[in-house]
């Protein structure tokens, strides 16, 4: 069992709290039962894998099936877990993948969403989640955005994470062109459109844009749009939080699909 903050395997995945380590190492986190249960439901391929003897000894089928699929497992003591780990009460496991497994080819049809300078890890796990849910082709991320596998962004994903095709975009409006060349519909949210996001007809391959949670969606992506449509707001409020948007359009979507 490995019980020294200073061993080297510790030291390694401590590092992984840094997106500048993870970007050097091509590994990210997981942490919890769920992620490492959702990872393994959909065959994720795993590197290192960490945890308690509470842990095996509560999870042994699960343990099982781990051992089988990844590089290398370690029992590790509290005092160890707690260190490797970025939440305040880990439940006492913690597992490392690699970075280049996680970007899928997305299609260019059915409901896709293009993130920009998104910040906040919070709302862009919360928007992957949503748009599983809903059933979407994928989501494209622009490259100056908060890394897609941040440990927050898997946690608010709430496995999710490993169900929806993603993949970050250098470019992000030559990706959004090359959608509109594969016959897409874009739809552009913005505060001062005259069109509401329910007279869009969601029927069609539809790519849509959401911005930063400040600024917005710049300008350049704004004019390429087909169309830009609005969310109704009751006087003094001044914008929803971006996840609730893209659940509010992705849903309308859905609605339309199934009822027409």
């Amino acid at each position: 069992m490995l019980t020294s903050l200073q061993n080297s395997l510790v030291k390694q995945i401590r590092k992984l709290h840094s997106a500048k380590e993870r970007h050097k190492q091509q590994l990210f986190l997981l942490e919890g039962t769920h992620l490492l249960a959702e990872a393994c439901a959909t065959d994720y391929p795993l590197d290192t894998v960490c945890c308690t003897p509470q842990w095996q000894a509560a999870h042994s089928q699960l343990w099982e099936l781990v051992c089988s699929r990844c590089h290398r497992t370690e029992i590790v003591s509290e005092e160890v877990l707690a260190a490797i780990a970025t939440t305040v009460q880990p439940d006492g496991v913690v597992a490392t993948a690699k970075r280049d497994e996680q970007e899928n080819q997305i299609a260019l049809t059915g409901l896709v969403l293009a993130v920009e300078t998104l910040q906040d890890p919070g709302n862009l796990g919360t928007i992957i989640r949503t748009a599983a849910a809903a059933g979407a082709s994928g989501l494209w991320l622009s490259d100056d955005s908060v890394d897609l596998d941040h440990p927050k962004v898997l946690r608010a994903s709430a496995g999710q994470w490993f169900r929806l095709n993603k993949a970050v975009s250098e470019d992000l409006k030559a990706t959004v062109q090359q959608c509109q060349e594969a016959g897409m519909q874009v739809i552009a949210t913005l505060p001062t459109a005259s069109v509401t996001y329910w007279q869009v007809d969601w029927r069609k391959p539809s790519l849509i844009l959401l911005g930063n949670e400040g600024a917005g969606l710049s300008d350049d992506l704004a004019a390429i749009a087909d169309t830009q449509v609005k969310i109704p707001l009751s006087p003094g409020v001044e914008s929803l939080n971006v996840a609730i948007t893209a659940a509010l359009m992705l849903y309308e979507a859905q609605r339309q699909m199934i009822y027409g």
